[in-house]
């Protein structure tokens, strides 16, 4: 069975790094007595796999996990199971069985949907924004090698202010194989400071299946 999970990483789990948070799911899921199935090889281990990762900071309100188990089991059951050991900071929010041999995450994820809240105000933002936008090329740095960040904003825009007045954005970056857009590279780009930043992800968006 290929269970595919959505859950949300809150604020009790915003600074766990991605390969902490793949053993938290690991625990989790011996904790819910799952059938887990392991790979083959001289290493088995269980078959896990994260969408996307997550940098540390950030939350997530629609993150995906496969997971395989060794046998069918009803839905309803798996997520009492789920419900009862999810550590705080993990909340499930859906779970569907899916075909053994469709295509893994990683292979169909086109894009992620950030929203970011910014601490300070930034009267001109709008401004900051279209300047983005408007630009033919944003050449960039990512460990050593030049890139181009304009193609991976596919959109951004301002939002309403949250509740105590904070700006917001809305921002949709690609988020493929060797062609990953960061929030962060896109507030530096508008001259703004990450780290006086909140990003949460909203959601992953793939492929439709063929």
């Amino acid at each position: 069975m290929r269970l595919r999970i959505t859950f949300s990483k809150t604020d009790a789990m915003r600074y766990t790094s991605h390969l902490d948070l793949h053993r938290t799911w690991e625990r989790t899921l011996r904790r819910a007595g799952l059938p887990l199935a392991y790979s083959q090889g001289y290493n088995p281990h269980p078959k896990i796999n994260l969408a996307s990762a997550l940098p540390l900071g950030f939350t997530g309100q629609g993150e995906i996990i496969d997971v395989w188990l060794e046998q069918d089991l009803p839905i309803e059951e798996i997520r009492r199971a789920l419900d009862k050991a999810a550590p705080p900071g993990i909340q499930v929010v859906a779970l569907e069985s899916i075909a053994e041999r469709a295509p893994t995450l990683q292979k169909i994820l086109l894009a992620s949907e950030f929203v970011i809240t910014l601490q300070d105000p930034v009267p001109d933002l709008e401004d900051r924004v279209q300047a983005l936008l408007a630009a033919e090329s944003l050449p960039r740095e990512r460990r050593g090698k030049a890139y181009d960040l304009r193609p991976l904003v596919q959109e951004l825009r301002c939002l309403p202010p949250d509740e105590e007045g904070q700006p917001r954005l809305f921002a949709r970056l690609t988020a493929q194989e060797g062609a990953t857009g960061r929030p962060e590279e896109v507030l530096r780009e508008m001259d703004l400071t990450p780290e006086n930043a909140g990003v949460e992800r909203l959601q992953l968006v793939f492929a439709d299946p063929e």
